[in-house]
């Protein structure tokens, strides 16, 4: 398996969008009546494959409210072979169309969508349904979701119920799921699953359901429903948390403790896995949307090191320091002015770092969201092991857990990263997009963390950094992620060890001991998606040096960003061509020209 399906799928796809229509009878573009048929085939294929998926519980149409009531997904062995079987169907029946022949959108259509479908035809055969936790995050952590869906009529209230007495029938899924991986030695490795289980034991251990994630639905009820109908409700829910909920997760701690942890994998590489070099090429290019190398993507990261350590030691002279950057970095992570007192201390830093962005927003982009965003704390029971913040519609959630790790001067890098113009920004500028299909809302980590990191460096550019020490918070930061770039690769294709990778990040950022070591941890269990970040960043950071340099005086940088923006998130090849259509057409809006 020398090319990944997804790596021949933007091969295939790309270079048919991207290259010049004269240029062969294979690239050659259709009559319109041809046109229109291939778009009808097209069409036919992804909207019938919407629909099972949205059957299967594995998406939703965001224009419709999720149904509270619904089954929980299956995940059994056979639904996963059977999931397997459904996308190579569609993939067969995608290459039976020729991209040529469809028109201009759904040629766009056709490159997200094929390069989607491919990568979830790799991981169901490299069967990543078999290892449902990492060091970031688990099953029994992403299932409550369901508790947090708002509930308006009694009917939903009931569906719910029916949810948490069937969550054991969920859990035991997932954990044979869990068996069959460990017995083929397809786990993450056991260093980095230490203290996981911590929601595992909150929920295990509460001594009331009303204490739980699963009781929120019921704290407020709509007073559309009767008294004595919420109280029949709610007791009902105490009774399913404490005979059904709790018994799951108690079951799934002793399995984890007792089986899973004790018999992971002691090896760090991806490609260590089970025909794990193709496992791991598979992932760099779902993550990046390239078929780049893991020793090329090595040699991009060392040098883009080389560079933002040359602006570190420019900002540091004009910060005052006199040392060399093991010192300053020392005195960064030691001073106790970076650093809040208090959890609110943060929290009322970052709300005061997001209402100075929208200040400046209309500055920067024509088209602003409709949504707006709430400031959150990391729940406390993941808080420890959970990264620096994360961001998306409706939530900008910032870790509060050991403050001395979480320095002031890099929080309007981070804020900015996370919220607006960020991913609280980007994915509600993506859902409002009312002309793309479903399956254009996924998110596609290359574009949507390469314009999180984007944001941090424009930053710069709307006067957000006050100091230097926040211009080398956001430098840090931008090391970060080009570390990653090295790191990763390094654990999972050329040996490295975790005290190296840890020592590498301690050396060229102004990361905390803690972060660093949680994010360590983060990119071994989960390969490639650190990846995505910086090359990213690079694909648009070159796309808008591309366009100033073409446009002149008629670059206009609110009508690029709108048209990074309103592309939601693609594959970087898609994202390059579009600015290039862009160019063409003078540097107009998408939104002044209606496209």
């Amino acid at each position: 398996m020398k090319q990944t399906m997804l790596a021949a799928s933007l091969s295939l796809a790309l270079s048919t969008l991207l290259a010049p229509a004269a240029a062969s009878a294979a690239t050659r573009p259709a009559p319109a009546r041809a046109t229109a048929a291939a778009d009808a085939r097209f069409q036919a294929i992804y909207k019938a494959e919407w629909q099972w998926r949205v059957k299967q519980r594995m998406a939703w149409d965001e224009d419709e409210p999720r149904d509270a009531g619904a089954a929980l997904p299956k995940i059994d062995a056979r639904t996963q072979a059977a999931r397997l079987g459904e996308w190579e169907g569609v993939l067969r029946r995608l290459d039976a169309i020729r991209p040529a022949d469809l028109s201009p959108p759904e040629r766009i259509n056709y490159a997200v969508y094929r390069a989607q479908i491919a990568a979830l035809v790799a991981a169901q055969r490299f069967r990543e349904y078999e290892q449902p936790v990492n060091a970031d995050s688990a099953f029994w952590s992403d299932i409550t979701y369901v508790a947090r869906q708002p509930l308006k009529t009694a009917d939903e209230y009931r569906g719910y119920l029916a949810q948490l007495a069937d969550l054991p029938r969920y859990f035991d899924e997932e954990l044979d799921n869990m068996r069959a991986g460990l017995a083929r030695g397809f786990t993450p490795p056991q260093v980095t699953l230490a203290g996981r289980d911590a929601p595992l034991v909150a929920m295990a251990d509460a001594q009331r359901p009303e204490d739980t994630v699963w009781y929120l639905p019921f704290k407020t009820m709509p007073a559309t429903i009767s008294m004595d109908e919420q109280a029949r409700l709610r007791a009902q829910g105490i009774a399913l948390i404490g005979s059904a909920v709790k018994p799951a997760y108690a079951k799934a701690l002793r399995f984890m403790r007792d089986e899973y942890v004790p018999h992971a994998r002691t090896t760090l590489a991806a490609e260590s896995l089970p025909d794990g070099k193709a496992y791991y090429q598979s992932k760099i290019a779902e993550y990046t949307t390239t078929d780049l190398t893991a020793a090329q993507i090595h040699a991009i990261g060392l040098a883009e090191m080389a560079k933002i350590r040359a602006e570190m030691q420019q900002t540091m002279a004009q910060a005052g320091f006199k040392g060399d950057l093991p010192a300053f970095l020392a005195f960064l992570r030691s001073d106790p002015r970076f650093y809040a007192k208090t959890p609110d201390e943060l929290l009322k830093d970052a709300a005061w770092i997001a209402k100075k962005f929208d200040g400046k927003a209309d500055q920067y982009f024509g088209y602003l969201p409709r949504r707006r965003f709430a400031i959150q704390p990391v729940p406390a029971d993941q808080a420890p092991y959970y990264t620096s913040a994360r961001g998306g519609p409706g939530i900008y959630l910032v870790n509060t857990y050991n403050l001395p790790a979480r320095a002031l001067y890099s929080l309007p890098a981070l804020t900015l990263h996370e919220s607006a113009p960020g991913h609280a920004f980007q994915m509600p500028i993506a859902l409002e997009q009312t002309d793309v299909p479903p399956f254009r809302r996924a998110y596609i980590s290359a574009y949507g963390e390469g314009w999180a990191l984007y944001c941090e460096r424009l930053g710069s550019e709307m006067g957000m950094y006050e100091t230097p020490y926040e211009t080398f918070g956001m430098l840090s930061y931008q090391a970060w992620r080009a570390a990653r770039l090295v790191v990763d690769t390094g654990i999972h294709a050329m040996g490295w060890t975790r005290a190296q990778a840890q020592a590498y990040m301690h050396d060229n950022t102004a990361l905390s001991d803690h972060e660093i070591e949680t994010e360590v941890d983060r990119y071994i269990s989960w390969p490639g998606q650190a990846l995505s970040y910086y090359l990213g960043e690079m694909a648009i950071v070159e796309s808008r040096r591309k366009a100033e340099a073409a446009l002149g005086d008629r670059f206009d940088i609110r009508a690029f960003h709108d048209t990074v923006l309103q592309l939601g998130s693609v594959p970087l090849p898609v994202l390059r061509a579009r600015i290039d259509t862009f160019i063409a057409e003078g540097g107009k809006s998408p939104y002044a020209t209606g496209k």
